[in-house]
């Protein structure tokens, strides 16, 4: 018992003896609270530019993509149910959420110099960007779309006759996935020449 007072006493004391200026235990406490002001600050930035507002606040994408959404049923349907833009193009855990942030990040340089800042620039780098991200979607067997839609409770009785088929066959065995059939589900599609099952 006497061992564990004089390591404690012994560790009270670092951490009271000044450094230079200030004690170690005073510099851990200000670090402490200095990491969780900024970890706070960045998680607030983070949900801030994963928004809609913030995706539609440049008007490259308030007056293209987003203009396009609002004819689609994932803008407007019967049950209500909204998806918005950090819905689809950003995955829901924060690893992938990071990740994808960081790829993100690439469009700020095309925001800075103008790569599609109007209509025409933006249908002649259209079909880059949807290539673009199909690949994305592929290559996560398209997380995003999962979040919301899952295979293990879809009804195939309610779908039409085609859409059981695949569903049932090749998104159940793993052989494609949501964004392999759906490339056009909620922006319009650019020119599909060349694209494989087009």
């Amino acid at each position: 018992m006497k061992s564990i007072l004089s390591f404690l006493k012994r560790y009270w004391t670092v951490l009271r003896r000044p450094s230079v200026h200030y004690s170690l235990g005073v510099l851990t406490l200000g670090g402490f609270i200095a990491g969780i002001i900024f970890w706070g600050g960045f998680n607030t930035a983070l949900e801030a530019t994963n928004t809609e507002t913030f995706c539609i606040s440049c008007h490259e994408m308030e007056n293209n993509v987003y203009m396009e959404i609002k004819d689609t049923i994932h803008y407007t349907n019967r049950s209500g149910v909204r998806a918005t833009c950090p819905d689809c193009h950003v995955p829901h855990e924060w690893t992938d959420k990071i990740a994808r942030k960081m790829q993100a990040s690439k469009e700020v340089w095309g925001k800075i110099f103008g790569t599609i800042n109007t209509r025409e620039k933006f249908l002649g780098m259209r079909r880059e960007m949807a290539e673009r991200e199909w690949r994305r979607l592929k290559a996560n067997d398209s997380l995003e779309c999962r979040n919301c839609h899952n295979f293990d409770y879809m009804d195939f009785t309610k779908q039409s006759p085609r859409a059981a088929q695949f569903h049932s066959t090749a998104l159940a065995k793993g052989e494609a996935t949501c964004i392999d059939c759906h490339k056009g589900i909620a922006h319009r599609l650019p020119d599909m020449h060349g694209v494989p099952g087009w």
